[in-house]
This record gives C-alpha cells, structure tokens and sequence, in this order.
C-alpha cells in the first residue's frame, strides 16, 4: 500500500503588505513530498523558495491555502501550537550556521532538549549520539570559534537531528562553504534521508548541491514551474 505524502500542500499563499502596497510572494502553490524524500527547492532571489520553507516550517503562516504535515494542518495552528509542533517535529539548518558563540559543540546541540521533558543524563545520551553520527564526538567541549566552517555546519547538522524530527528543512546549508567541505555536508545530508529515512527540503542556488536531492522543484516569481529533473540543473545556471 503506498503511503500518503507527509506534506500536501494546496492552493498555498502568502502576501505581505509594505507600505499599503500588496507584494505577493506565492500563489497558489501545490506541491506533495513523500515520506523520507530528499528535495531541493530552487529559484531566483525573490522568487518565494525561502519564504515556502518557513511556511513548511512552520516559521511564517500562510495568508491562503493549507499545509498538512502527517495529516496536521498547521495553517489552523495558533502561535503557541506551532512553537510546540516546530519543536517536535521540524529540525532546522542555516547557512551561517546560528551556533551560540558562548557556547560549546555540546550545549549548542543539547539547546532544542531543554524544552523537552528529558532528563539531564538523557539529554546528555542524545547529544552525545548526535555528535557522533556528524563525526564530532571529539569536538564536544570546543566552542565554536574552534571549529572550522564545515565543523560548525556538522554542529548545525546535529542539533537538527537531536530532537528525532520528521522534518530537516536547510536554507543554503552549503553556501557559506568550500566545494569539498560542501560536498560533506551534502553526504551527510544523504545519510540521514537514506540511514534515518529523514524528510529534507533544502533550499539552494547551488545546481551542484541540488543534484545530490532526489528530485528538485523550481520557483519563480511565487509560482512553481514544471518540475526539472535532475539531469536538468547539472545544466550551466543560466540555461536553467
């Protein structure tokens, strides 16, 4: 029997109003991402990709349409539903990393636990075993300003996974690194979707980058555009 998609979008909008004026982000956007996919989202600068990731995430509400998640609407959710939702279900990876400089490896991965009702020793056991799969576990006790890019991208990583989300959603995660340490991030992205059975939306300009995805959408101007394979983006950019 095959399973339902564990995000189905329908008719999804957003507009944002600066100075009276309506600037319509996305319209009527549809779109269905299976169970353990990997997928790349790309597009110009203002196309909207960024902004339908947040929307997916649950960082920003939609101004139309729905979103379900496992069957969960999170457009009908109030602000305190979704911080609740985000935080069991959604694992987030950024392009500058947004580690605590203050803090080390270990306690920037431990952050998303302590709204959860784990107990210290089992905190500790999570974090630990996070830090081990992003190949850091020696590196636990160093701050950031220790690490190099890659390593503070692999902290990132692992405190995306801490939690056991369903969701890993990454917004430019290999933009800020070399080619070589890029491409380890993205094995250890493909890891994860294919060790872990994870969901992975990665947001990126990168055509390199979202050949490693499984299936790869583009926007344009709020709107998504017939579906390009893979083959496609491995295409110089501009024939894109």
């Amino acid at each position: 029997m095959t399973q339902p998609p564990v995000i189905r979008i329908r008719n999804l909008s957003k507009t944002y109003y600066r100075g009276g004026q309506a600037i319509h982000v996305l319209e009527g956007v549809d779109l269905d991402i299976d169970h353990s996919e990997f997928l790349a989202l790309m597009g110009p600068s203002g196309s909207g990709k960024s902004t339908l990731l947040n929307l997916i995430a649950g960082i920003d509400k939609p101004s139309g349409g729905t979103i379900e998640i496992r069957g969960v609407n999170i457009a009908n959710l109030n602000e305190a539903q979704l911080a609740d939702w985000r935080a069991s279900n959604v694992g987030f990876i950024f392009q500058f990393y947004n580690l605590m400089p203050v803090l080390t490896a270990f306690e920037n991965v431990e952050l998303p636990l302590l709204l959860t009702n784990l107990t210290r020793s089992q905190r500790k056991a999570h974090v630990q075993a996070a830090l081990e799969m992003v190949k850091l576990g020696d590196r636990m006790d160093h701050y950031p300003n220790e690490l190099s890019g890659g390593q503070q991208q692999r902290v990132a990583i692992a405190r995306a996974l801490v939690t056991d989300p369903t969701l890993i959603v990454a917004d430019e995660p290999t933009g800020d690194l070399d080619r070589h340490t890029a491409e380890e991030v993205l094995d250890l992205l493909d890891q994860l979707q294919r060790d872990l059975g994870k969901t992975i939306i990665m947001v990126t300009h990168d055509p390199k980058a979202a050949a490693r995805a499984g299936r790869m959408v583009h926007l344009e101007k709020g709107v998504l555009v017939p579906e390009v394979g893979i083959d496609d983006v491995r295409k110089p950019a501009e024939q894109l």
